[in-house]
C-alpha cells in the first residue's frame, strides 16, 4: 500500500485506490476525485457546496452527468424550465448537450430551516457559511 504525493490521504495499492472526500481538497468547490483515484475510463468530481450557494449555469457538449446528494439538500435545474429538490441518498443523471442550443443546469445548496438569517449575513460579510 502506498500514498499519493499530490493527495496524501489517498492510498493505493496493485490497482486500486481509496480516499475520503475530505483527503481530496478543502472548502466549497470542486473535489477532483478523477485525479486523486487515477480514474481515466470516466469523469468524477465531487462538490462541495455551503448553504445559499450555487454552481452557477453550465453543460457539456460530451460528458453525461450523474449527481448524488451525500448530505444536506440541492435544488437541482435542468435548464428546460423544470427543477427538482433532492435530499440526501438522492440520484440526478443529465445527457450531455450533443445539439446546437445546450440546456445548462445549475446545483443550489438549500438553506437549512433556521439558519437563514446566519447564511444571509456570512454572505453580506463575503464569508462562507
Amino acid at each position: 500500500m502506498a500514498t499519493s504525493a499530490e493527495n496524501p490521504g489517498v492510498r493505493t495499492g496493485d490497482g486500486w485506490a481509496v480516499a475520503h472526500i475530505d483527503a481530496i481538497g478543502e472548502g466549497p468547490g470542486f473535489r477532483k476525485i478523477r485525479r486523486a483515484l487515477g480514474v481515466t475510463a470516466f469523469g468524477v468530481n465531487a462538490i462541495v457546496l455551503p448553504p445559499g450557494i450555487d454552481t452557477g449555469p453550465h453543460y457539456h457538449d460530451r460528458q453525461e452527468e450523474l449527481y448524488f446528494v451525500h448530505r444536506g439538500t440541492i435544488e437541482i435545474e435542468f435548464g428546460d424550465g423544470s427543477s427538482e429538490e433532492l435530499a440526501e441518498g438522492a440520484f440526478a443523471r443529465r445527457p450531455a448537450d450533443r445539439t446546437q442550443d445546450p440546456q445548462p443546469r445549475r446545483c443550489r445548496r438549500q438553506v437549512p430551516p433556521g439558519e437563514e438569517q446566519g447564511v444571509r449575513a456570512l454572505h453580506d460579510l463575503g464569508g462562507s457559511p
